[in-house]
């Protein structure tokens, strides 16, 4: 089946028998590799993507359901080559270790900070219940997205 969608902001049209999962389209058709397989059943939150603003597993994700809408992958948070600062906090908490987890949490804590420029800790945690991060940098994850919320917001630099 020929399907169109709009993936990083491009209109993309793929070749995909039904049933295949957005994941595979994103990683073997299109070479967007940034968002990760990690388990295949929507337990680690690797696969995190944004689909019309909201974060979904694209490892479960059929992307027969995904016609006329949009997709952004990790790949498409930054523009014209420029981090945005909720990358750029990731880098300063030194954020991440192995980073498998990251693309998939930084999708995540997006979505949260479209919606919530002003999140308690309670909500970033929240937010980031989903992933699954085996090399301990949860405090710091939850500081990146701390900082990142108050640089959008103007009050940090």
């Amino acid at each position: 089946m020929s399907l169109s969608f709009t993936v990083n902001g491009e209109t993309r049209t793929v070749e995909a028998a039904a049933g295949t999962s957005l994941l595979d389209v994103l990683r073997n058709h299109l070479g967007l590799v940034g968002t990760r397989f990690g388990c295949g059943l929507e337990q680690c939150g690797s696969c995190m993507v944004l689909v019309d603003g909201e974060p979904v597993h694209a490892c479960s994700r059929d992307v027969s359901t995904l016609a006329g809408r949009t997709v952004t992958t990790i790949e498409g948070l930054s523009s014209d080559g420029k981090r945005q600062p909720l990358q750029q906090a990731f880098l300063d908490e030194q954020a991440g270790q192995c980073g498998y987890c990251l693309s998939g949490i930084l999708i995540s804590a997006k979505a949260l900070l479209d919606r919530n420029p002003r999140p308690s800790r309670a909500d970033i945690v929240a937010a980031l219940d989903r992933h699954l991060c085996r090399c301990g940098a949860h405090q710091r994850i939850l500081r990146a997205v701390e900082r990142a919320a108050a640089v959008m917001r103007g009050e940090a630099g």
